[in-house]
């Protein structure tokens, strides 16, 4: 769990992700397409990445992947970023974390 917390103070936007996940390719290129710098831990690809899965499932995240911090801050997967953005709330969200200066 420290090391997840560790990850999510890197940058304003962490993703965690699976490089064979289609989800989170569309998370990942909705950020991208923001203009939104994201750190993105493909957890197939880094070493205990099957560790840091788990603490995500402990946190309550289901499916573990993807799982996007904003500002520190648990947001979700793929439902609750999309969900933030039809409603509009994610962009002003982006911008209070310092991800978007737009």
């Amino acid at each position: 769990m420290d090391r997840v917390t560790k990850m999510v103070s890197e940058r304003p936007v962490v993703i965690f992700s699976k490089s064979s996940c289609c989800m989170s390719h569309t998370i990942k290129t909705l950020f991208c397409d923001f203009g939104v710098n994201p750190a993105v831990h493909e957890l197939d690809e880094i070493p205990r990445g099957r560790d840091i899965e788990q603490a995500l499932s402990r946190l309550g995240c289901s499916p573990s992947v993807p799982t996007v911090f904003i500002a520190g801050e648990l947001i979700g997967g793929a439902n609750e970023v999309m969900s933030l953005h039809l409603n509009r709330s994610l962009i002003p969200m982006l911008k209070k974390a310092g991800a978007l200066w737009v």
